[in-house]
């Protein structure tokens, strides 16, 4: 949704008296504008947008707390998920998280200096290498998802049960028809 710094400026955030947000006047200044347009989809895409991104800052800034990016605890996540002992290749890191190889070496990089992962040969494959999650790397990312998950539920605390339950089933419908 673009709109100048100005706009930005003197577009309400979300109120208790009105109930509106900045999304709702972007929306109403395109009614006016272009009253021919339909924009749930904008006010709908808008929303999403907005918390995806204050969403991604907070646990950003949480994860920083842990000494590690965002980016490092989806590798480290994607190990902790993984069997016990935690261990996958390169190449499926860089599947599951979707980088290039050149993404997942200068993370694996800066989690093996802090000694939260470890490089070891593959013995199925002398060229290949396996990386495993370190105790200290289990015990960053355990806290890490714990403290992320108290800022995710705080979050969706304005909704009850059935609320973020339908939420969920919207949105899976939406990621999986897109």
């Amino acid at each position: 949704m673009e709109q100048s710094a100005q706009q930005q400026s003197t577009q309400p955030s979300t109120t208790a008296k009105d109930g509106t947000d900045a999304v709702d006047a972007i929306i109403e200044q395109w009614r006016v504008a272009r009253p021919d347009l339909r924009t749930d989809a904008m006010a709908t895409f808008g929303r999403i947008y907005r918390l995806a991104r204050i969403m991604g800052d907070r646990i950003e800034k949480i994860y920083q707390e842990y000494g590690i990016s965002r980016g490092e605890f989806d590798v480290l996540a994607t190990l902790r998920r993984a069997p016990a002992p935690h261990t996958l290749s390169p190449r499926e890191l860089t599947t599951t998280l979707m980088l290039t190889t050149g993404g997942m070496t200068g993370r694996l990089d800066k989690l093996e200096r802090g000694g939260l992962v470890l490089r070891s040969p593959d013995p199925a494959d002398r060229r290949g290498l396996r990386i495993t999650l370190t105790d200290p790397g289990r015990t960053v990312v355990d806290q890490a998802v714990a403290a992320g998950l108290v800022e995710q539920q705080r979050a969706l605390a304005c909704l009850d049960d059935g609320q973020t339950q339908q939420l969920n089933e919207l949105l899976r419908l939406l990621l999986i028809d897109i």
